[in-house]
């Protein structure tokens, strides 16, 4: 997303838009638009849908400042990342698409160089990363979602997830430690049923030479 904005410097922009001040209101679309495209395209590679999360995001963005109900800026890019992802869900729901989640774990599983994290959610290649993700419980697979996925900052993530930043880091290890053991036990080669070892082997090989 390039360098943070100023906590200040966005905080008198958006009491800008709130007068209305489009040159204002361009500079955030600016700086946010970008970085909410790249993130979203995690999630869905329709870039005429994601243009119109886009425009629809900080259209809401417009109206809420016009209204004066955004009287507070704590973290512009969680702000908006809540509505556009929410926005993105909506659409999903309405045209019946395939789970998000599913669609992005398989660009990272198919990507030539994943990042480390990504590395560690890999871990088990042999797997299946989707089916470990969704038995992770809720509060865990929604950080991994936030993180990995959604490629989000441990503060973001925390603004969004509405937990402090410590929880999320704690979250963020214990899933990903619950998705190696799952990872590793679905890479483990099954015997097959009524198999005991050397005196089974030992009468197929003397039924075989008979």
């Amino acid at each position: 997303m390039g360098e943070p904005r100023d906590a200040n410097t966005e905080a008198d922009l958006v009491a800008a838009v709130a007068e209305g001040d489009r040159e204002a209101f361009e500079l955030l679309y600016r700086h946010y638009a970008p970085w909410l495209v790249a993130r979203l395209r995690h999630r869905c590679a329709d870039d005429s849908l994601l243009d119109d999360i886009v425009q629809e995001t900080f259209l809401n963005l417009w109206r809420t400042c016009a209204a004066g109900r955004q009287r507070q800026v704590a973290d512009m890019g969680g702000w908006l990342w809540r509505i556009a992802s929410r926005r993105l869900v909506d659409q999903a729901r309405a045209g019946g698409a395939r789970s998000r989640v599913q669609r992005a774990l398989q660009r990272l599983r198919i990507r030539d160089e994943p990042s480390a994290e990504e590395e560690a959610l890999a871990g088990g290649r042999h797997g299946d990363l989707a089916d470990a993700l969704a038995r992770l419980p809720t509060e865990l697979r929604r950080v991994m979602q936030a993180t990995v996925v959604d490629g989000l900052t441990v503060r973001q993530a925390a603004n969004v997830l509405g937990v402090p930043p410590g929880t999320v880091k704690t979250r963020a290890m214990r899933a990903r430690k619950l998705l190696k053991q799952e990872l590793d036990r679905g890479a483990a080669p099954r015997q097959r049923p009524g198999w005991r070892g050397g005196e089974d082997d030992a009468a197929d090989i003397a039924a075989g030479e008979s």
